[in-house]
């Protein structure tokens, strides 16, 4: 018996959204519904979701930053253009041009269709 599988490329955008600075844990990368707990660090205000994170925050430089996933740059997160994901983890961004940029290559990106594969459960 031959069984076929088909793989046709979807092309299905990631669903982002545009998120509060102060609604996202800056120590979990995680965007929450509500707001933060402000941490106040050399004139920027970063966010962190409980005491532990924010303790992190005031003593760890690298809870501060990210990496904008375009240009590979060190972000600030205090100043960074964020955006959630639909799982809610964010991703930090130089600016809103490089999120588009970003946006428009997910968009773009071919995925495997799975509902076209033939069951292959009997063998």
């Amino acid at each position: 018996m031959v069984f076929a599988f088909l793989a046709l490329p979807a092309y299905a955008a990631e669903s982002l959204k545009k998120v509060e600075n102060e609604k996202v844990c800056m120590v979990t990368d995680m965007h929450f519904g509500k707001k933060q707990i402000p941490v106040a660090h050399r004139g920027k205000t970063y966010y962190g979701c409980c005491e532990n994170c924010k303790a992190t925050l005031s003593k760890d430089s690298k809870a501060r930053t990210a990496t904008d996933p375009v240009t590979g740059k060190s972000v600030d997160k205090a100043t960074a253009y964020i955006v959630a994901r639909e799982d809610n983890s964010v991703l930090y961004f130089e600016n809103e041009k490089t999120f588009k940029k970003y946006a428009d290559q997910v968009s773009s990106k071919p995925t495997v269709d799975h509902s076209q594969h033939q069951d292959h459960s009997n063998h």
